[in-house]
Protein backbone atom coordinates (compact mmCIF):
# COMPACT_ATOMS: atom_id res chain seq x y z
CA UNK A 1 0.00 0.00 0.00
CA UNK A 2 1.29 3.45 -0.89
CA UNK A 3 0.87 5.77 2.05
CA UNK A 4 2.47 8.27 4.37
CA UNK A 5 2.13 7.31 8.01
CA UNK A 6 2.35 10.02 10.64
CA UNK A 7 3.22 9.69 14.30
CA UNK A 8 4.23 11.79 17.26
CA UNK A 9 1.28 14.14 17.66
CA UNK A 10 -0.30 15.16 20.94
CA UNK A 11 -1.04 18.08 23.20
CA UNK A 12 1.52 19.81 25.40
CA UNK A 13 1.56 22.90 27.57
CA UNK A 14 2.38 26.23 26.00
CA UNK A 15 6.09 26.53 25.53
CA UNK A 16 6.50 22.79 25.18
CA UNK A 17 7.86 20.78 22.29
CA UNK A 18 6.67 18.01 20.03
CA UNK A 19 8.28 16.05 17.24
CA UNK A 20 6.22 14.74 14.36
CA UNK A 21 7.33 11.98 12.04
CA UNK A 22 5.99 10.92 8.68
CA UNK A 23 7.26 7.79 6.99
CA UNK A 24 6.61 6.55 3.51
CA UNK A 25 5.42 2.98 3.22
CA UNK A 26 7.67 0.27 1.84
CA UNK A 27 6.22 0.51 -1.64
CA UNK A 28 7.61 4.05 -2.00
CA UNK A 29 11.01 4.26 -3.64
CA UNK A 30 11.60 8.00 -3.36
CA UNK A 31 9.86 11.29 -2.73
CA UNK A 32 10.84 14.61 -4.27
CA UNK A 33 9.53 17.19 -1.84
CA UNK A 34 8.12 16.51 1.61
CA UNK A 35 6.39 18.93 3.87
CA UNK A 36 4.02 19.64 6.68
CA UNK A 37 0.73 21.47 6.57
CA UNK A 38 -1.80 22.18 9.28
CA UNK A 39 -5.47 22.93 9.55
CA UNK A 40 -7.10 24.51 12.57
CA UNK A 41 -10.86 24.26 13.13
CA UNK A 42 -12.72 26.61 10.82
CA UNK A 43 -9.59 27.54 8.90
CA UNK A 44 -8.03 26.52 5.64
CA UNK A 45 -5.10 24.17 5.48
CA UNK A 46 -1.85 26.11 5.50
CA UNK A 47 1.76 25.37 4.78
CA UNK A 48 4.02 24.93 7.79
CA UNK A 49 7.31 23.82 6.26
CA UNK A 50 8.66 22.05 3.21
CA UNK A 51 11.90 20.26 2.37
CA UNK A 52 12.82 19.61 -1.25
CA UNK A 53 14.91 16.73 -2.48
CA UNK A 54 17.60 19.29 -3.25
CA UNK A 55 17.82 20.29 0.38
CA UNK A 56 15.94 23.57 0.28
CA UNK A 57 13.63 24.35 3.16
CA UNK A 58 10.76 26.79 3.41
CA UNK A 59 8.84 27.84 6.51
CA UNK A 60 5.69 29.77 7.24
CA UNK A 61 6.58 33.09 8.83
CA UNK A 62 4.68 32.13 11.97
CA UNK A 63 6.97 29.17 12.71
CA UNK A 64 10.36 30.43 11.56
CA UNK A 65 12.93 29.96 14.27
CA UNK A 66 10.55 27.76 16.27
CA UNK A 67 9.94 24.73 14.06
CA UNK A 68 12.55 22.71 12.20
CA UNK A 69 11.88 20.36 9.32
CA UNK A 70 14.28 17.58 8.50
CA UNK A 71 14.19 14.43 6.40
CA UNK A 72 15.82 11.09 5.97
CA UNK A 73 15.81 10.36 2.26
CA UNK A 74 16.91 6.76 2.71
CA UNK A 75 13.81 6.11 4.80
CA UNK A 76 11.50 8.48 2.92
CA UNK A 77 10.75 10.08 6.25
CA UNK A 78 10.20 13.69 7.18
CA UNK A 79 10.23 15.16 10.68
CA UNK A 80 8.94 18.33 12.22
CA UNK A 81 10.47 19.50 15.48
CA UNK A 82 8.14 22.02 17.07
CA UNK A 83 9.46 24.13 19.93
CA UNK A 84 7.92 26.89 22.02
CA UNK A 85 4.44 25.79 21.07
CA UNK A 86 1.64 28.31 21.33
CA UNK A 87 -2.11 27.82 21.53
CA UNK A 88 -2.39 29.04 17.95
CA UNK A 89 -0.25 26.10 16.82
CA UNK A 90 -3.01 23.69 17.75
CA UNK A 91 -4.25 22.06 14.58
CA UNK A 92 -4.34 18.85 12.68
CA UNK A 93 -0.94 18.46 11.08
CA UNK A 94 -0.66 16.67 7.75
CA UNK A 95 2.47 15.55 6.00
CA UNK A 96 2.66 15.70 2.24
CA UNK A 97 4.85 14.12 -0.37
CA UNK A 98 5.20 15.34 -3.94
CA UNK A 99 6.66 13.32 -6.75
CA UNK A 100 6.21 10.00 -4.95
CA UNK A 101 7.90 7.27 -6.95
CA UNK A 102 6.67 3.71 -6.58
CA UNK A 103 7.32 0.52 -8.49
CA UNK A 104 4.30 1.11 -10.69
CA UNK A 105 4.19 4.85 -11.18
CA UNK A 106 4.47 8.30 -9.70
CA UNK A 107 2.00 9.94 -7.37
CA UNK A 108 1.95 13.65 -7.96
CA UNK A 109 0.89 14.32 -4.38
CA UNK A 110 0.26 12.09 -1.38
CA UNK A 111 -1.09 13.08 2.04
CA UNK A 112 -0.68 11.52 5.44
CA UNK A 113 -3.68 10.76 7.64
CA UNK A 114 -3.16 13.73 9.94
CA UNK A 115 -2.12 14.02 13.58
CA UNK A 116 -5.25 14.80 15.53
CA UNK A 117 -5.12 17.63 17.98
CA UNK A 118 -1.45 18.44 17.79
CA UNK A 119 -0.08 21.52 19.51
CA UNK A 120 -0.67 23.46 22.68
CA UNK A 121 -4.21 23.47 24.17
Amino acid sequence: QVQLVESGGGLVQAGGSLRLSCAGSRMIRSIDAMGWYRQAPGKQRELVATFTSGGDTNYADSVKGLFTISRDNARNTVYLQMNSLKPEDKAVYYCNGEGVLTGFGVYKSLWGQGNQGTGSP
